[in-house]
């Protein structure tokens, strides 16, 4: 994926030798279990000492709160991880299913679903799996949804007078060549937004035509400055884009990391948007089965998804608590739709169709 670069497992404690397992194997955090069964599972994990972590880079979707606060509670058990991008990930563990090096691989849904017909994932239902909207979960439990990107306007007020609450309001003459969005043939974003602007529509994943249609609606007004083949991020810090239709930790991120603050306005419109899911497996045969269930358990835990919207993505788990500033920065958007990635990846040649018939010249 274009968000990141391959980074090798780097910056990990080294593992405990097998000395140190056995004199300290006894170890058991204090006070109340996550789950029921939690300290058991550890008791086993810490027999393997290390959990491999594939494609869970540190800078991304928060991944670094999560490092910390599972050693922090488990000790005995090391992460490591690399950050090689959705495809390779499944790619890594074709190649390897005969000595797999992975424990967990975390990848967009649609690179799980990929992940399953190569048959290089295991089931395995962690705790809160049964709250996941059927769509972000396989039924076995052989991939599941740890957090959501959702479609929204990342809006420059310095540079739009009124910020628009709608796909609606986009399409009106004060939005003249303000408006970015990724191609949807070549970008998964960009296909995400499109069914986005399909059910602000009166479409849905089924039917997506009402959504090219509105792209093509939107170029005709003139309302389109450019559509990008790759993420226009440091575009957008510098100033140069009015309004970007992408994911909204990307404004997030913008406005409370990446220094633009007050000018930065992140908004899901009104009719509807679209919620991105992002999944993690235990892999098939992978060395370190136990302690992959209790690194994918506690992602999925009340802590694991709260600290998610601490780095701006949205938990899967429905009823997640989150701290007062985080909700403030994410306010709850019932108008999000689950996007099921299996009739979406089933849609995309029609996507690449209509989009060109709709837009190019325009």
């Amino acid at each position: 994926m274009q968000r990141r670069k391959l980074i090798q497992a780097a910056g990990v404690l080294p593992v405990l030798s097998i000395a140190t397992l056995g004199a300290r194997a006894a170890f058991a955090f204090d006070g109340p279990e996550l789950y029921a069964g939690e300290k058991t599972l550890y008791g086993e994990a810490q027999k393997e000492g290390l959990c491999v972590s594939f494609d869970t880079g540190p800078e991304w979707a928060n991944w670094k709160a999560l490092f910390r606060e599972f050693k922090k509670r488990y000790p005995e058990i090391e992460l490591t991880y690399n950050d090689i991008g959705s495809a390779a990930t499944v790619v890594a563990l074709d190649k390897t299913r005969r000595r797999p090096q992975a424990d967990t691989a975390y990848y967009f849904a649609a690179s799980a679903v990929d992940a399953v017909k190569k048959d290089v994932v295991a089931p395995f239902k962690p705790v809160n799996f049964e709250k996941l909207p059927a769509v972000f979960r396989e039924s076995e439990g052989r991939w599941f949804t740890i957090h959501t990107l959702n479609i929204a306007f990342l809006v420059n007020k310095k540079l739009v007078k009124k910020t628009p609450t709608s796909w609606a309001d986009l399409l009106k003459p004060e939005f003249k060549s303000s408006v970015v969005y990724l191609d949807p043939r070549s970008t998964g974003i960009g296909q995400v937004l499109t069914f986005a602007a399909a059910y602000a529509n009166g479409g849905d994943v089924d039917n997506v035509k009402p959504g090219t249609d509105y792209l093509g609606k939107l170029h005709t007004a003139g309302n389109v400055l450019r559509v990008e083949g790759t993420t226009p991020y440091a575009k957008f810090l510098k100033g140069e884009i009015p309004v970007w239709i992408s994911y909204e930790n990307d404004g997030l991120k913008a406005k409370h990391v990446d220094g633009m603050g007050d000018a930065v306005e992140v908004v899901i419109p009104r009719e509807a948007s679209v919620a991105a899911p992002y999944a993690i497996s235990l892999v098939k045969n992978g060395p370190n089965p136990n302690a992959g269930k209790l690194w994918l358990n506690f992602i999925m835990s009340e802590i694991g998804q709260s600290l998610f919207a601490q780095g701006f993505v949205r938990p899967a788990v429905p009823g997640t608590t989150l701290p007062a500033d985080v909700t403030a920065k994410m306010p709850p958007a019932p108008q999000v739709r689950p996007l099921d990635v299996m009739k979406a990846a089933e849609r995309k040649a029609e996507i690449d169709q209509l989009w060109a018939q709709a837009t190019v010249g325009k």
